[in-house]
């Protein structure tokens, strides 16, 4: 097991790092010197879950070569194909091995259908749980919600029934992610998650732009791109519950932000974070864990 994040904001359910995808791994390298940054100090190894892609090697190749360029201890690839592969002792090992875990991008159903209830998803889970950062681009950013979405036209989807969701891999609470958000023009497939499922918050994720997740609660914006916020719990309205499938969908005030590296999110709030602040609200948060923590040992002990 690992030592706890180095990052003092890691609360109990660990550090996630979702990026829209096509994240730049030859140049400054942002966005993935960010994720080797919050690993524990003792752990700079990395290993790679090419699972969501068609080309594994190649994608792994790419990603061994930029955290190793950055400062990576090791990059390790965790090739998992099959199910029979997930439940593999030594495949196990390699991920308890990692301070970083994570996942290319592909496409998440092969993540959830090749991971789901298996030995190798426990153990990311069991390490993330004790330092370990999990971070995941494009598919492997979206598939971390507990509900994830994997299909939907991205030209216009506010048509009743016209995204797909599934069950995610539950590292994220309360949020539904969606990736290459603004370079495939995505922002109908969130408003409409958002007329069915008000309480659940749309974080667009756009390419070489990341969001880091702490506790399902604060998220930081980081990189060169956008993070799209779409927030629905205010919503007035909606026609959703008196359409057909394939009807368009009608919503009232739906607020949208812009965030950009430095800004951050409250999920509990839905307030926006400005960079000056963003210190102040991890310090925040991380006092709030460990005052839940102390009510949670107090009340086991009584």
């Amino acid at each position: 097991m690992n030592p706890e994040n180095s990052d003092t904001s890691a609360a109990a359910s660990g550090l996630l790092v979702a990026i829209g995808g096509a994240e730049d791994k030859t140049s400054e390298a942002i966005i993935l010197r960010r994720v080797l940054s919050l690993a524990p100090e003792n752990n700079k190894t990395v290993g790679v879950i090419t699972t969501a892609s068609g080309i594994p090697d190649e994608a792994f190749d790419g990603y061994e070569e930029a955290f190793t360029r950055i400062g990576a201890a090791a990059t390790c690839h965790i090739r998992i194909r099959e199910r029979e592969d997930a439940d593999n002792a030594e495949q196990v090992d390699a991920i308890r091995r990692c301070g970083v875990i994570f996942f290319s991008g592909g496409d998440q159903m092969r993540l959830t259908t090749t991971l789901g209830a298996s030995q190798a998803l426990q153990a990311v889970r069991e390490e993330w749980q004790t330092g370990t950062v999990v971070a995941g681009t494009s598919a492997g950013a979206t598939c971390m919600s507990s509900t994830m979405i994997y299909g939907g036209a991205s030209v216009d989807s506010l048509h009743k029934g016209c995204v797909r969701m599934t069950a995610g891999l539950g590292f994220a609470q309360g949020m539904i992610l969606d990736s290459h958000f603004l370079e495939r023009g995505r922002f109908t497939r969130l408003m409409e998650v958002g007329a069915t499922n008000p309480e659940y918050l749309g974080v667009g994720l756009g390419e070489d732009a990341a969001v880091i997740i702490r506790d399902s609660t604060l998220l930081e914006a980081v990189g060169p791109g956008h993070v799209i916020i779409v927030d629905s719990s205010n919503i007035a309205g909606s026609n959703v519950a008196d359409i057909v499938n394939d009807e368009p969908v009608a919503v009232e005030n739906l607020i949208m932000h812009a965030l950009t590296s430095g800004y951050g999110y409250r999920v509990d709030t839905r307030q926006v974070i400005h960079p000056a602040e963003m210190e102040s609200e991890i310090t925040n948060l991380h006092a709030e864990g460990s005052r839940e923590n102390s009510r949670t040992s107090s009340a086991s002990g009584a």
